[in-house]
């Protein structure tokens, strides 16, 4: 079992040293783009869209899958682990979720252009942020764990960072795919 982290001590700013100390850190940190100190969010998702436009030449559908399937189960952990370290349910600057969950829309889109892709990152985002409906609520599932009184209480707060973000790429999803149905 994980040692208590007191929430009482504070929460731990990011910093490149916080970020190094762990890989668990780099990794939910986006390798540094969570670090970003306007909008880590958009930071990270555009880290994911440059990051899919150098692995795309070398991946297969199959490579995708497996990646983002990986990316999940490890986001968890390195979500769970950064929160816990940081002394926060859900930092602003952990930003795997947007990471893996733009990954997932990109790969879903494809072939998609560069308007396509960026359309596909202006409505992302905009679920991601604004939280709409069924964002807003997967959102809240997991922010009134209570590190002090429930043991899984970092563990639920890292798949909570994580969930709402695949809600918002499902919601995004469905706004392209009912534009190119009706299109």
């Amino acid at each position: 079992m994980p040692e208590a982290i007191p929430m009482a001590a504070g929460p731990v700013r990011p910093t490149w040293r916080f970020m190094m100390a762990h890989p668990a850190h780099v990794m939910a940190l986006g390798f540094g783009s969570g670090l970003s100190p306007v909008a880590p969010g958009t930071a990270g998702t555009l880290w994911a869209w440059a990051a899919f436009l150098v692995l795309q030449p070398s991946m297969t559908d199959t490579r995708w899958a497996w990646l983002l399937l990986a990316s999940i189960p490890l986001g968890w952990w390195a979500c769970t682990i950064t929160a816990r370290n940081m002394r926060v349910l859900d930092p602003g600057s952990i930003v795997w979720d947007e990471i893996a969950a733009f990954w997932l829309v990109l790969w879903l889109v494809t072939p998609a252009g560069f308007i396509g892709q960026a359309v596909a990152f202006g409505l992302f985002r905009y679920f991601d942020a604004a939280k709409p409906g069924p964002v807003g609520w997967a959102d809240n599932l997991f922010h009134a764990v209570d590190p002090a009184t429930d043991p899984a209480a970092w563990r639920k707060a890292g798949f909570g960072i994580m969930f709402d973000d695949f809600v918002a790429a499902a919601c995004a999803l469905l706004v392209i795919a009912g534009w190119r149905f009706y299109s």
